[in-house]
């Protein structure tokens, strides 16, 4: 499965994703966008205490094979808000998808299970 996107919205994981436990996103096959700069933006909406995620952009050639090693490493969040990362492609001319994991963590009390609520935005990188 592929995901989609709008001339003004692209993500890599949608609006309003909630999720408990480890995964991934659909794959997101660039187009236009192989091979050029990219800004990514993290934004966790929704974050209990004594939890962590931790997200990473993995590239793939064909959209089954993502290699060993991730394209980008967002850091452990711990905390709602919004990070951007830039991510060069231009050096990567063989990656024509992308594809959004992370991973969660949660300790201490309360709620057994971690809960998160993210999306991952892409869109180009203008002058780069």
């Amino acid at each position: 499965m592929t995901a989609t996107a709008t001339a003004e919205s692209m993500y890599l994981v949608p609006p309003e994703t909630v999720v408990e436990r480890p995964g991934e996103g659909a794959a997101f096959e660039l187009g236009a966008l192989a091979a050029q700069s990219l800004l990514l933006a993290l934004r966790v909406e929704e974050i209990l205490e004594q939890e962590s995620l931790q997200v990473s952009v993995w590239g793939s050639g064909d959209g089954k094979d993502w290699g060993a090693t991730p394209l980008f490493l967002y850091p452990e969040r711990f905390y709602a808000g919004t990070t951007p990362a830039a991510l060069d492609l231009s050096q990567r001319p063989e990656v024509k998808f992308l594809e959004a994991r992370w991973q969660v963590n949660r300790w201490g009390r309360g709620y057994p299970v971690p809960r998160f609520r993210f999306s991952l935005k892409i869109q180009y990188l203008a002058g780069h």
